[in-house]
């Protein structure tokens, strides 16, 4: 029986599923490596540092992706809490509410030391002393002018100019400012009465700046600023970093050995949910302002691969990760803390059984 189809229409659909068939066979789904994404959010403290671990470790294991925001440890203990990531940062510990409000069982986990420097804006970036007092009077406004005689008294031979002092601190929550003021309220019981400790506080005066990127870059284009940062920052910008008079009396500077002195004690006693203060330590050699910063990850996973994958990263990071410190200007876990530490992660658990294999 004839076609009454046209021969054209015929040929034009045999084309096709030609086409159709060489589409599906250059198109047939073959083994596909996707890379995992893990998401962080917090301090602002460590970021130099977990930026370059974040870039090492993809050379360790090219299957993970770290996407890190740095937007203040108030913003990771949040973001945690409510379960939006696979990880926080914070610089000042959790409160015993805020971890009984967590919908899970949250650890602490301390990955590095670093130091919180007073920074400041003068010309020829002269090197300045400060005591605990001063620090407290200047950041309280009752200090005002760079040539205050108290100022002078302790820096001998150093041309200070007749210029207001203009406070910097940072506008958001921040663990770097529970480090200041942790410290400020251990040294000052008007700080302490007045103002107090906590991520975030009611400033007595100054200019707010988000992040220490914030307020290092407020300070670095403010004649007469002063504020506070984390070292590495001081460092990035530029920007001079005083040295303080400790428990000891002896004046500090900050650096990595100054830093390793104050976890010294502290190491000795630490605490087995790792929530310490090394602000205003005993020793000779220790830096008063300096503080552990914290990885903050539930107990028992939502996800099995995603857990192993956060476990296996944590292994790295307080072993192998420790040698990126020093050229960063933070400080190396104490051993002694480190094998706290290992305890520590193998607790952490996908439906109650161990994520990291024995070791």
């Amino acid at each position: 029986m004839r076609s009454n189809v046209p021969a054209s229409l015929i040929l034009s659909v045999a084309l096709l599923g030609l086409a159709g068939l060489v589409l599906t066979v250059g198109f047939a789904p073959g083994p596909v490596s996707a890379q995992m994404l893990m998401n962080g959010t917090g301090a602002t403290f460590p970021y130099p540092i977990y930026s370059k671990w974040f870039d090492e470790y993809i050379k360790v294991d090219p299957s993970v992706r770290f996407n890190y925001q740095s937007i203040g440890s108030g913003g990771g203990i949040r973001q945690i809490m409510e379960r939006t990531v696979d990880f926080g940062a914070s610089d000042g510990p959790m409160t015993d509410e805020q971890l009984t409000k967590a919908p899970g069982e949250l650890f602490h986990i301390p990955t590095v030391l670093g130091a919180v420097v007073p920074t400041y804006n003068l010309p020829g970036d002269p090197k300045l002393r400060f005591t605990s007092d001063l620090l407290a009077e200047i950041f309280l406004g009752k200090i005002t002018k760079w040539n205050d005689p108290r100022i002078v008294a302790v820096n001998p031979g150093v041309a200070l100019p007749d210029r207001p002092i203009i406070v910097v601190h940072r506008s958001d929550g921040s663990g770097t400012t529970y480090i200041w003021t942790d410290y400020l309220a251990k040294v000052s019981k008007e700080w302490e009465q007045r103002v107090g400790r906590g991520t975030s506080v009611n400033w007595p005066v100054g200019l707010g700046g988000k992040g220490n990127e914030g307020v290092a870059g407020q300070v670095k284009s403010t004649p007469g600023a002063i504020g506070y940062v984390e070292l590495a920052y001081a460092t990035k910008n530029n920007l001079p970093a005083a040295a303080i008079r400790n428990q000891a009396g002896k004046f500090v500077e900050p650096s990595i050995q100054s830093t390793t002195a104050a976890a010294a004690g502290a190491a000795k006693n630490m605490p087995s949910d790792f929530r310490v203060s090394l602000t205003n330590p005993p020793g000779e050699d220790a830096y008063p302002i300096a503080s552990f910063t914290w990885l903050l990850v539930y107990k028992d996973q939502p996800h099995q691969v995603k857990g192993q994958a956060l476990v296996k990263f944590l292994w790295w990071a307080i072993h192998d990760g420790q040698k990126y410190t020093s050229n960063l200007l933070y400080a190396p876990l104490p051993s002694q803390v480190v094998s706290q530490i290992e305890a520590k992660v193998k607790q952490i658990t996908y439906q109650g059984k161990p994520l990291l294999a024995a070791r």
